[in-house]
């Protein structure tokens, strides 16, 4: 189960940096869900020294069912946000910073930073954000807890039986 798709665009920005390891910064500023904007390819906006903006249109949003904890998550946090995931690439001869995937999932931020991947947030709209909480209330369902056993620490015949085990597997 998923919903309708979203389609969005994404402003990444380049600022520069007093540093001499890295002399600018680039980092993601706004998500439109304007429909002229959305389904613009990419185009540059500003190009000096001081600022540098792109935007990068053609995203299709869905909130998938099976990423409903993920959804829960970002919902709960005390800043609802969206997670950009983005990639240093060649554009019409500079090095540009493009979005190749949005969403509103932790969970699927998380394994993206995991596999070494570049995710920046930004905040999200109110109405983002009534729509994902409207999805969690109807797909999230908590895993019930289960009751853990407490090891027994006080030995009896199942430790002996262990010990023994291992004593074997190392030759003793």
């Amino acid at each position: 189960m998923e919903t309708e798709s979203l389609a969005i665009a994404v402003v990444m920005q380049r600022t520069p940096l007093a540093s001499r390891w890295q002399p600018y910064q680039w980092k993601p500023v706004e998500v439109t869900a304007d429909p002229l904007l959305a389904g613009v390819d990419r185009r540059c906006l500003r190009n000096d020294e001081a600022d540098t903006r792109w935007l990068f249109g053609g995203f299709d949003v869905k909130l998938y069912r099976d990423e409903a904890e993920g959804y829960f998550l970002n919902a709960d946090a005390p800043q609802p946000c969206w997670f950009v995931m983005w990639r240093l690439e060649g554009v019409d001869g500079a090095e540009v910073a493009v979005p190749k995937q949005v969403t509103l999932s932790y969970n699927q931020a998380a394994r993206l930073m995991d596999g070494g991947e570049q995710v920046d947030t930004l905040p999200a709209s109110p109405a983002i954000i009534e729509r994902l909480n409207a999805f969690v209330q109807e797909y999230y369902r908590p895993e019930p807890k289960r009751k853990r056993r407490k090891p027994s620490f006080e030995g009896g015949a199942g430790v002996d039986q262990m010990a023994r085990a291992e004593g074997e597997q190392d030759g003793s």
